[in-house]
């Protein structure tokens, strides 16, 4: 696993000087559909993003799922690991709405082996190796969502990006703490 899965997941929100989520987007993403009405919408430039984010959810569910299924997670910690898919699909359950709501066509998931082979997780020989992987995706799902909150005047919107960004910071907080790693000695350790 290299740090190209951080950059592109980071980059899936917001690109300098390019597109993001507009206002309307994240306000139908939190379930703000009166917000999102008074918002105006790039909602061709909205799916596209929404569609990236969506096939990284999808991601984050197959590295999940290989996980579970690799054999290598002890018993308290697969069952955090199954928690976590959860909230993906959650995240994943969010984005396919607001992509219809916007007119789009959600994109089609990978399979757990093209999502396998593209994480490398032939490699992954132990919980902690499964563990560093996840650890890995998560930190790059919380700076994306964290890239997105500057590009809102509307307090109530940059809201949404952190809760989202919330979610992410505390899976991978857990995993760390799983593999006994120490805190970041530094603060403002993401969104970086």
């Amino acid at each position: 696993m290299t740090q190209s899965i951080d950059f592109r997941r980071r980059g899936i929100l917001r690109a300098s000087g390019a597109t993001v989520l507009s206002a309307s987007a994240v306000a139908l993403l939190a379930g703000c559909e009166k917000m999102a009405v008074a918002q105006t919408s790039n909602a061709a430039g909205d799916v596209g993003i929404l569609n990236t984010a969506l096939a990284l959810e999808y991601e984050a569910i197959s590295a999940y799922q290989l996980g579970a299924m690799s054999g290598l997670l002890q018993k308290p910690v697969l069952e955090i690991a199954v928690m976590f898919q959860t909230h993906h699909k959650e995240h994943r359950d969010a984005l396919i709405a607001t992509i219809r709501k916007l007119g789009g066509a959600p994109v089609a998931a990978k399979s757990d082996a093209e999502v396998g082979q593209a994480l490398n997780a032939a490699s992954l020989k132990s919980q902690a190796d499964v563990l560093r992987l996840a650890q890995r995706l998560e930190k790059g799902a919380a700076n994306a969502y964290i890239g997105v909150i500057p590009s809102f005047g509307d307090r109530a919107l940059a809201q949404v990006s952190a809760r989202l960004a919330a979610d992410e910071v505390m899976h991978w907080t857990v995993l760390s703490q799983a593999l006994k790693d120490p805190l970041p000695a530094k603060a403002l350790s993401f969104g970086a």
